[in-house]
């Protein structure tokens, strides 16, 4: 039996000798081997990114209750789709986001609204006739609309978007009172005065910016013969949807720099800071702008917060939640096609990804201190190659917000966290949690400026200062979720 084992082993032992020496010869010769795959680029994704086209979507309710009472009571009256008219365009117009405080009731007003002067509040334009509309006529509600005068004569603050306003229709602007004066619910929440120390607190100043600034109230005017797409788009972009108020540079004295697209190419080219955030140019343009992005693209970022190119933060936020994702497919087609058809302010050249950064993380060996922190901190959601996870955790790499200079945003999302918009069609909003409690103003600097540089990114770095200067104002995501 021993005999038989010992014999059996040592032919076991001569195969193993006899593969081996086999394997070596075929490693030493070239015809025999079979080579690696090549291996994929690191930012693959990006290069070849993948698509699925959008589905046609049901657009919720603009006034859930208004549209139930209605459907309630049979075929609707002309007065009735006067308001249910008045409800859409008040969601296209984006006033419930300015005129509701946190947990109070829709349009009572009493919302903060900073300004360098200040904080401003928010009035109450429900039909309660103490401190609402309730009283005023259409003339006082039209004038306010278009000049920024009040029933009682004074201008208000242009925090109020009036020089936008003044180009609405007379048919859209007797919607919106018959909605606010017949179907909004009355609220007695008082008005709040203003944190506006004086001398600047007083109103006749604002009298003369009115006549130095704002423009003399005309209807907007589609060019005969031209594109009615375009000409909704413009109508509502430049108009009603006031997309100037943030994405337009102002001057030191408050107004919009220019109102409608013109040569000087300012109007939406972004560069202010509103409510500590960075505004992107919504301008077709590289270097912080949508160039690059498809028609389908900008609706599926309008309607839902988020696309394959980067996904909505700050005030954006609301707009998308109270605003975009209630409007037609329509008027969503027409509002990008108008957006799209802005040419270029600046002569950036298009993104080109760079895989050295991606490389580096991806061995293991970190290049710079930001890098490590990005490895550790973010890579487990935005990749190390920064081309994220599809919609769900954004790409980093090309980025518009990571292309300009101004990094005021990245910091305050990396201190304060992010939440992506909750919407009809995405219900669930992810939350990026903060980091301010985690990292010192010097570490949230180097991985600012790591992302700001990576992947060919084009925006600037950073210092502790410019942290420091922000960290001061940060707040938690938690408290500023809706």
């Amino acid at each position: 039996m021993k005999r038989l084992i010992l014999t059996s082993s040592l032919a076991l032992g001569a195969a193993m000798l006899a593969a081996a020496a086999a394997y070596n010869l075929a490693y030493a010769d070239d015809s025999l081997t079979v080579a690696a795959p090549p291996k994929p680029p690191m930012g693959g994704r990006l290069l070849n990114r993948e698509t699925a086209p959008l589905q046609p979507f049901a657009v919720p309710p603009a006034d859930a209750a208004l549209s139930q009472r209605i459907a309630g009571q049979g075929s609707p009256s002309a007065d009735d789709q006067l308001l249910l008219r008045g409800a859409y365009l008040a969601r296209a117009g984006d006033c419930v986001a300015c005129h509701t405080s946190k947990g109070g009731a829709p349009f009572a007003g009493g919302l903060a609204l900073a300004s360098p002067l200040g904080a401003i509040y928010s009035t109450n334009i429900t039909p309660d006739k103490e401190h609402g509309i309730g009283d005023w006529s259409y003339e006082d509600f039209a004038r306010l609309m278009r000049t920024g005068v009040t029933r009682a004569g004074y201008t208000v603050y242009p925090a109020m978007p009036y020089p936008s306003y003044s180009r609405l229709s007379e048919e859209d602007m007797q919607a919106l009172y018959a909605y606010f004066t017949k179907a909004v619910p009355p609220s007695a929440q008082a008005n709040r005065a203003n944190d506006i120390p004086w001398p600047l607190s007083m109103r006749w100043p604002l009298a003369i910016w009115r006549k130095l600034f704002a423009p003399t109230p005309t209807p907007y005017a589609a060019p005969a013969g031209g594109d009615q797409e375009l000409a909704r788009g413009a109508y509502l972009v430049e108009g009603l949807g006031h997309c100037g108020s943030c994405h337009t540079p102002r001057s030191t004295t408050l107004q919009e720099k220019s109102l409608r697209d013109d040569s000087s190419r300012l109007y939406l080219s972004g560069g202010q800071v509103v409510d500590g955030w960075s505004v992107p140019s919504l301008r077709n343009e590289h270097g912080g702008g949508i160039a690059g992005w498809s028609q389908a693209d900008l609706v599926e970022f309008l309607r839902t917060g988020r696309n394959q190119f980067t996904a909505s933060f700050g005030a954006m936020n609301d707009v998308v939640e109270h605003s975009m994702q209630y409007l037609t497919e329509a008027d969503l087609n027409a509002i990008s096609r108008y957006l799209l058809s802005l040419s270029p302010r600046n002569d950036a050249a298009p993104y080109r990804y760079d895989e050295v950064s991606a490389t580096a993380a991806y061995e293991g060996r970190p290049q710079t201190p930001g890098a490590a922190l990005y490895l550790d901190r973010c890579a487990a959601c935005h990749r190390s190659n920064g081309t994220g996870y599809g919609k769900a955790f954004p790409a980093l790499a090309g980025n518009p917000v990571l292309q300009t200079g101004d990094a005021t945003s990245a910091i305050r999302i990396i201190l304060q966290g992010g939440r992506q918009p909750a919407t009809d069609s995405v219900k669930g909003g992810l939350v990026m949690a903060p980091y301010a409690q985690l990292l010192n103003d010097q570490q949230v600097a180097e991985v600012t400026s790591y992302i700001q540089t990576a992947w060919g990114n084009r925006g600037g770095t950073v210092s502790a200062a410019d942290v420091a200067k922000i960290r001061k104002t940060a707040k938690p995501v938690e408290d500023r979720a809706p």
